[in-house]
C-alpha cells in the first residue's frame, strides 16, 4: 500500500520507547501493543505519530491538522478513565471525517453492553448461557431460571476486570457477596450467569462488509483446572509469572471436528453482523462437554500485540503482523470512502 500519515491514539502512560532496549520483559508487557504497532507501521514505511490521549478531545483535531494526518490508528480503551467513552472518540473522529481503524461507534456500544448484546444474539438463535442483571442498589434476588453454578460480572467492563475464582458461586449467599463485589469495588451493575464448565475458545474477524475469519483459538489453563474453575481471571490474562507457573497457554484449538469449526466460523460471522461489527473483532465462545459453543461475548478492537491471540491467530491463516496492521488500515480507509460517497 502507498505510504501514510498516520496519528496513533493511544493512553499517555503507554506510550511506547524507540526501542526495547534496556526493558524487561515486565516493561514490555505493558505497552506491548502500542510498540508493536508504532514500530511495525514505521518499518513498513509509513510517517507514524503517537498521540497521548486522556482527557481532551482538542489534541486530536490539532494533531490531525498539523501532522496532515490520513488515518488514526486508533489504540485507545477508555477516555477520561471510562471504558465506555471509547464510543465518544469513535464518534468524534468520524464527525471530524478522517478514516479511523477499529469498529464503529455503534458496534462499540451493543457490544460494550453484554447483556444488551446476548439479547440481541439470542434472538438470532445463538447459544447463550441464561443470564440476568442484578443493578445497584437493588436488593439481590436470583431468578427461578438461573441454577448453581453461576458467574458474576461486570455488566459492561473488561471481561477480566473483577473475576477471580470467587465469581463462580454455588449457593444465593456467595451470590450476594460477588454481586456487591461487582456494585462496589467495580462500579457497575453485575452481570450474573449460568457457569459453562468447558473450553474457551476465542475467534478472530477481520473485515467490514466481507468478514475473514481466523482459525478457531483456544486458552488452555494448564495446571489451573486442578485447583479451581477454568476461567479468564486477570492473573490468567495479564500475569506472565502466574501463567509460566500454571502453564497457561493460548493456541490453535485442537480435537475439534471440520463441521464444529465451520460451525463456529460461521456463527462467528453472524454475531459480528448482528452487533454491526467492523475492522476486526474477536469473539468469545465456551464450548460445553456436549459439543455446544455458547456465546459469551464480543470484543471490538481486541489486543493486537503481535504475540496476542488476535495477530497469531491471522498468522496462522497466512496474514504476517505488518500486513495484518496494513489490512486494518486499508479497511478504515474503505469504510470512510463508503460513508462520504
Amino acid at each position: 500500500m502507498k505510504k501514510l500519515r498516520i496519528l496513533v491514539l493511544l493512553h499517555p502512560d503507554l506510550m511506547p520507547p524507540d526501542s526495547l532496549k534496556g526493558h524487561s520483559e515486565k516493561d514490555i508487557n505493558v505497552w506491548k501493543t502500542e510498540y508493536d504497532v508504532v514500530s511495525t507501521l514505521r518499518s513498513a514505511g509509513h510517517e507514524v505519530m503517537p498521540l497521548g490521549v486522556q482527557y481532551e478531545l482538542k489534541p486530536i483535531r490539532d494533531a490531525i491538522e498539523e501532522f496532515k494526518a490520513d488515518v488514526a490508528f486508533n489504540l485507545l480503551e477508555q477516555f477520561h478513565g471510562e471504558t465506555a467513552y471509547d464510543t465518544n472518540v469513535a464518534s468524534y473522529l468520524e464527525l471530524l471525517k478522517i478514516p479511523y481503524t477499529g469498529c464503529n461507534p455503534r458496534g462499540l456500544m451493543l457490544a460494550r453492553g453484554k447483556a444488551l448484546s446476548k439479547k440481541l444474539v439470542a434472538y438470532h438463535r445463538i447459544p447463550v448461557p441464561a443470564f440476568a442483571v442484578f443493578p445497584k442498589r437493588r436488593k439481590v434476588k436470583r431468578p427461578a431460571r438461573l441454577g448453581f453454578p453461576l458467574i458474576v460480572k461486570s455488566v459492561s467492563e473488561d471481561a477480566s476486570v473483577g473475576i477471580a475464582q470467587a465469581s463462580v458461586v454455588e449457593n444465593d449467599e456467595k451470590l450476594e457477596e460477588r454481586v456487591h463485589f461487582i456494585h462496589e469495588k467495580v462500579g457497575t451493575d453485575a452481570l450474573v450467569e449460568q457457569y459453562i464448565e468447558g473450553r474457551e475458545l476465542y475467534v478472530g474477524v477481520l473485515g467490514n462488509e466481507r468478514l475473514r475469519v481466523f482459525p478457531v483459538w483456544e486458552l488452555e489453563f494448564g495446571d489451573m483446572a486442578e485447583g479451581g474453575h477454568s476461567i479468564a481471571t486477570a492473573k490468567v490474562k495479564h500475569d506472565l509469572e502466574y501463567q509460566e507457573k500454571l502453564g497457561i497457554k493460548s493456541g490453535p484449538a485442537k480435537d475439534l471436528s471440520p463441521e464444529l469449526r465451520t460451525r463456529i466460523s460461521n456463527v462467528a460471522k453472524r454475531i459480528c453482523r448482528t452487533l454491526e461489527l467492523d475492522g476486526y473483532s474477536r469473539v468469545d465462545f465456551r464450548l460445553s462437554a456436549d459439543g455446544i459453543p455458547y456465546f459469551l461475548e464480543a470484543n471490538p478492537n481486541p489486543e493486537i500485540a503481535k504475540v496476542e491471540d488476535f495477530a497469531e491467530a491471522a498468522a496462522k491463516d497466512g496474514i504476517k503482523y505488518r500486513d495484518l496492521l496494513n489490512r486494518i488500515v486499508t479497511l478504515a480507509i474503505q469504510r470512510a470512502t463508503v460513508a462520504g460517497s
